[in-house]
């Protein structure tokens, strides 16, 4: 399980890194996968998808990571200690800033695969005073299929531990509010987060997210843009067709 997963973090990880699709350049972005209840893997600080390696995956314990979700005042250096400690391999290099909430999100049912990155047209729009509007409706059936009925969205908050700790809170509104699990996490003024069962799912939520926005942005332009009415997105997302072809792509 452990090297299969090392393998599917570096494709999810290589295929977000692309730099012709505008998700992340150099070191921007990170991503995890889940190995057991006991362990992740996170991309180390510092390093780059397009040509993430093994030596640049961190294995990570969860029962060192989440109890951070619980702790206030801590200073980043408290912070970084902890992370390091988490290390399986105390040699291996420093998990990124980001491993709270790659850990928090790994632990929700059927999440194996996180993607965060920092496409430019959505983060065009969550840098705008539409960024919520976005977040909340829906465009066209494809975007429901991959992206979910409607996006986690979290104010700006600093990274590290404090943002962690916004998206479990919003993380959990939204379950409450839809009774399902998100796809799609977008932050203000920083960019999006893709979570799923597979590689694959991650990598097609991250691509039709970009999507999405680019028609976003280009209906804005033409008067619009015209969302799908919410009993119809609800309808969508129930149908036995769509719920096959989710099956049929992994997601």
């Amino acid at each position: 399980m452990r090297n299969e997963r090392i393998q599917s973090l570096i494709k999810l990880s290589h295929e977000l890194g692309v730099e012709e699709r505008g998700l992340a350049i150099l070191g921007e972005g990170n991503t995890s996968a889940k190995i057991d209840d006991q362990t992740f893997l996170v991309k180390a600080s510092g390093t780059s998808l397009s040509t993430l390696t093994e030596n640049d995956v961190v294995e990570c314990r969860f029962d060192k990571v989440l109890p951070l979700l619980d702790k206030d005042e801590l200073t980043d250096v408290d912070v970084d200690r902890v992370l390091l400690d988490a290390r399986v391999d105390k040699n291996a290099r420093k998990p990124s800033v980001e491993t709270i909430f790659h850990a928090y999100l790994l632990t929700l049912p059927g999440i194996n695969f996180v993607g965060h990155t920092h496409s430019i047209t959505v983060c065009q729009i969550v840098s705008s005073p539409r960024a919520r509007e976005f977040a909340e409706n829906r465009l066209a059936p494809d975007e429901i299929v991959c992206c979910g009925v409607a996006s986690v969205y979290v104010p700006y908050t600093d990274p590290g531990l404090y943002l962690a700790k916004a998206i479990r809170a919003h993380t959990e509104e939204f379950i409450r509010k839809y009774q399902r699990q998100p796809r799609l996490i977008l932050m203000q003024n920083h960019g999006m987060i893709a979570l799923g069962p597979t590689w694959q799912s991650v990598l097609a939520t991250s691509l039709m997210a970009e999507k999405a926005a680019r028609i976003f942005l280009g209906a804005s332009l033409l008067g619009g843009p015209t969302f799908l009415p919410k009993d119809t997105i609800l309808r969508i997302a129930g149908r036995p067709d769509e719920l096959y072809r989710q099956r049929a792509m992994g997601l």
